[in-house]
C-alpha cells in the first residue's frame, strides 16, 4: 500500500492551489524579512540574488541564484548583537545577505513529474525546499493525484517538445490567438511541512506504520543541541543546528539526568517580537529567556524602553511613516507568554513557552499531527514515565526516513512502475 503513495504520486500533486514564488533578494531589509518570515513555511524564506542577465533565464540559472534560507532564529541572533542594540534603525535596515548563512545545497530544482519516493530522498538528504516549475501541467486527467495520462509516464517538458499529448504540455494564454511560447519562469516551492501535510492525508495507504512508536521506528534523534538553563542565553546562538534548528533548554537532575525546561528554536521565535526577543538573548540566561522573569529575578542589565513602529505592513503605507509608542520591555513581550495571569513562579509561564514534547511511546501519526497543528519543526522526546527528562527530538527529517523504511529500492520501484503501466494499457 505505501508503493501507492510514493511511486504513483509525483511533487506536481502537492504543488495544486500553491502560490507562485516571489523571490526575497538578498539586499532586502531585515525589516521586511521579519514580515516575510511570519507568513513562511517552516519559520523561513528562500533568500535569492538578483538577477543580472537580461532574457531567458533557464531553471539551472535561477537555482545558482539561491543563497540559502534565512529562519527566524537566524534574525534574532543577529539582532542580540552589541551593535544591534545600540542602533535598531540600523540594526533593522541591513540587508539580509550579511546575516543569512549562505548554503546552496538547500534547495533543489525538480520536474513536476519527479516521483514523491525521489523527493523524499532528497530531503532525507537535506533539501529543505523543492523549487518546481508552473509553467507545465496536466491536460486531460481524469483524477487530480495521478502521474499517467493515456498509460504513459509523465516526462519533462523540456525533453518532450517533439512529443503527442500524451506528455506536459504547457497552459496557452487565452489573451492571444496564436500558440505562445510556454512561460518557464514560473516557479512554486514546496517545503517538507508541504510534504508531512500531504502525507498525514495518506495515513490510512501507510498502515500499520503510523501507529508504530516512535520508539520501535528508530527514529528518535538523541544528537541534539542542549544548554543548560543557568547558562546565558547567548549560548544557543554559538549552537545553532542545522535540523532541527532548535537548542533544547534544561536543568541537570541528581541522577545525571536533564530535564527539559523549553527550548530556543526557529519555531518557537517565529512570530515573536524581534527586537525584544534579541534584547532578551542577549541580557537573561536561558532558563529566564524560555520561563520568563518573575518578581524576584532580575536580568543582568537594565530592560530598555523598546519603540515599537505600527506602520501595519511590511511594504509600508502612505509615507510610510507610522506612529511610535514607548513599550516597557517585559519578558511576556517576546511573544511567548499567552497567560498574563500575575504571580511568582515556575508555572505561572507553562503555557506557550512550555516546549512541545511527546513520550517514547508516541506514534508516528501523533507526532506528526503535533508537529503540523503547531507548526513545528520538531517535537522533544521524553521518557515514558517522566514528562521533562529528555531522551531526544524528532525532527521533519526523522519522519522522512520512517515513512519511507517500508519503500521498495529504487530498481523495484522502476519493476512496480512497469507492471502498473502494464495493467492500465491492457
Amino acid at each position: 500500500m505505501a508503493a501507492s503513495v510514493f511511486l504513483y504520486h509525483v511533487v506536481g500533486d502537492l504543488t495544486v492551489g500553491k502560490p507562485e514564488l516571489v523571490e526575497f533578494y538578498e539586499t532586502e531589509t531585515v525589516e521586511s524579512a521579519i514580515y516575510a518570515i511570519g507568513e513562511s513555511s517552516e519559520c523561513g524564506i528562500p533568500i535569492w540574488k538578483k538577477k543580472t542577465t537580461v532574457g531567458f533565464e533557464n531553471s539551472e540559472m535561477r537555482h545558482q541564484r539561491f543563497v540559502g534560507i534565512l529562519n527566524s532564529f537566524d534574525i534574532v541572533a543577529f539582532l542580540a548583537k552589541t551593535h544591534s542594540l545600540e542602533d535598531r534603525e540600523q540594526a533593522m535596515n541591513t540587508p539580509v545577505s550579511e546575516v543569512v548563512v549562505p548554503n546552496n545545497s538547500l534547495l533543489k530544482l525538480v520536474d513536476p513529474a519527479t516521483r514523491l519516493i525521489d523527493a523524499l530522498e532528497m530531503m532525507k538528504q537535506g533539501v529543505r525546499r523543492l523549487l518546481i516549475p508552473k509553467s507545465i501541467g496536466w491536460k486531460g486527467m481524469s483524477r487530480r493525484f495521478s502521474i499517467l495520462y493515456n498509460g504513459k509516464w509523465l516526462k519533462n517538458i523540456d525533453t518532450s517538445s517533439n512529443s503527442t499529448s500524451n506528455t506536459l504540455i504547457s497552459h496557452p494564454s487565452s489573451s492571444s490567438t496564436t500558440t505562445p511560447s510556454p512561460r518557464r519562469d514560473r516557479f512554486c516551492c514546496l517545503s517538507r511541512e508541504d510534504v508531512i501535510r500531504f502525507l498525514i492525508g495518506c495515513l490510512g495507504a501507510l498502515a500499520p506504520l503510523p501507529l508504530s512508536s516512535i520508539s520501535s521506528l528508530g527514529i528518535i534523534n538523541s544528537n541534539y543541541t542542549a544548554i543548560e538553563a543557568s547558562c546565558s542565553a547567548l549560548d544557543a546562538t554559538s549552537k545553532i543546528p542545522g535540523d532541527p534548528c532548535a537548542v533544547a533548554v534544561v536543568e541537570p537532575t541528581s541522577d545525571n539526568q536533564f530535564k527539559i525546561i523549553g527550548d530556543i528554536s526557529a519555531s518557537r521565535l517565529w512570530k515573536c517580537d524581534y527586537f525584544a526577543a534579541g534584547w532578551a538573548l542577549a541580557n537573561l540566561s536561558a532558563g529566564q529567556f524560555v520561563m520568563g522573569i518573575d518578581d524576584n529575578t532580575s536580568p543582568r542589565t537594565s530592560p530598555p524602553d523598546l519603540s515599537i513602529n505600527s506602520t501595519g505592513g511590511g511594504n509600508g503605507s502612505g509615507n510610510g511613516v507610522g506612529v511610535v509608542r514607548l513599550k516597557k520591555f517585559s519578558s511576556r513581550s517576546i511573544g511567548f507568554f499567552s497567560n498574563p495571569a500575575i504571580g511568582v513562579g515556575r508555572n505561572m509561564y507553562r503555557g506557550r513557552s512550555a516546549p512541545l514534547t511527546c513520550k517514547t511511546s508516541s506514534s508516528l501519526a501523533a507526532v506528526m499531527a503535533q508537529m503540523l497543528s503547531h507548526r513545528a519543526t520538531h517535537v522533544w522526546v521524553t521518557l515514558e514515565e517522566s514528562d521533562d527528562i529528555l531522551v531526544g527530538v524528532v525532527g521533519y527529517a526523522d519522519i522522512l526516513v520512517a515513512v519511507t523504511k517500508q519503500c521498495p529500492p529504487v530498481t523495484a520501484a522502476n519493476r512496480a512502475g512497469e507492471t502498473f503501466m502494464n495493467e492500465i494499457q491492457s
